[in-house]
Order: C-alpha cells, then structure tokens, then sequence
C-alpha cells in the first residue's frame, strides 16, 4: 500500500500560465476544482492507503480533509521541497510514497492503481508532452530525491528513476495551459472541474468517465 503526497501553492498563486483560460476572479476556484478531483481520484485508487497533501492555503486544507485526506503544512523552499517534506518527513521512509501533481482532474483510479503495482523501485511517469513528471514514486527506505520543474522526466531519468510506461491518458495529462484544460474536457475531467467549467460555458458537455 502506498501514501500518496500533493503539494498544493496557495491557490492565488496557482497555475500562473493557465491565467485567462476562465475568468481572473474564478481561477482559484478552479485550481481548487481540479485539486479536489485530483485527490478524490487518488483516494479511490486501491493501492493508496493515504493521501497527504502539503499546503498552506485554508480553503485547500479544508475541502481535501473533507474529501479524507491529511494535511501538512508547506516547509516553504518551493515544490521539490514540499515533496521531500511530506514524502521523507511526514509520511516516513518506512513507507511506499508516491508524489503527484494536484492538476490531473481526468486521473482515472485504475490508472494510478496500475501504475503504482509497476513502480518496483523509485520510477516516474512522464506528462502527455514527455517533458514534465506527474508521479514520482519511490518504495521504502530510499530517500524521494524529486526534481520537478522544467524537464523534470529527464532529470528523474538522469537521476536513475525508471520510466513507468502504460495507457494512462488521465493520470499523464497535467493542465497548465488552456489547451491542456481542452483536453482533460475531452478525456472526461472530474465532476468538480467539469461542472466548473460548464458554468463558465467554457464545455457544454464532458466526456464521460472511463
């Protein structure tokens, strides 16, 4: 069984290069939206026992304690720091942790419960574009060791992480910009960030969940 750890930016600070995509006063409440549908994804996923989510943002720290998660508060030292905290400190090296980004809102459970029975030791999967991580895990006893940010699936790969490779559209496609928001649409966002969304009549209708 593993613990699942998301650090979550204080959403007035969340998801810069998505700016515009809705409107400025609604972004936080998309943020959250695609966080929450993250989180009730990974809490459906068999193989997770927990789900620890690494924040300072009140409103994010209650609506993921509501969905069963547990909050720890950000170490501050940005997000490899976050994911070091929560994964090596909070939740202990005498525990299977998988990391994850808090803006996969078409996660599917199956996927990441596949995903997770693949990881042998410390692996990642790479975003839909190749460039980017989504899920770094690791098993007990070795230390996270993240890199995120920028080329990060090269860099878990230069670091001796191993490629976890499947048919995973959901868990592989993060949203930071509009065009990804159209994807996540059409692969079948959560209920959050679909009902979000079709409020702003930015989908008159969400691919159905599969």
């Amino acid at each position: 069984m593993w613990t699942a750890v998301i650090p979550v930016k204080r959403l007035g600070a969340a998801k810069t290069r998505l700016r515009g995509a809705v409107p400025a006063d609604r972004h936080p409440e998309l943020a959250l939206a695609m966080v929450c549908d993250t989180a009730a994804a990974v809490l459906s996923t068999a193989a997770v026992a927990e789900l620890l989510v690494v924040t300072d943002d009140p409103e994010v720290r209650a609506a993921v304690r509501e969905l069963g998660a547990r909050v720890a508060a950000d170490p501050g030292g940005g997000l490899n720091a976050a994911m070091r905290f929560g994964a090596d400190e909070v939740a202990g090296r005498s525990a299977h942790r998988a990391v994850l980004a808090g803006d996969l809102p078409a996660l599917r459970p199956e996927q990441l419960d596949e995903a997770l029975r693949r990881a042998a030791g410390r692996a990642f999967v790479p975003d839909a574009a190749g460039i980017g991580t989504v899920l770094l895990a690791v098993p007990a006893g070795p230390a996270l060791d993240p890199r995120f940010g920028g080329p990060s699936a090269a860099a878990h790969a230069g670091s001796g992480a191993a490629l976890l490779r499947g048919d995973w559209p959901g868990l592989r496609q993060d949203v930071d910009t509009a065009a990804d928001l159209d994807a996540v649409v059409r692969l079948g966002a959560g209920e959050r960030t679909c009902g979000l969304l079709r409020e702003l009549g930015r989908a008159t209708v969400c691919a159905p969940a599969a």
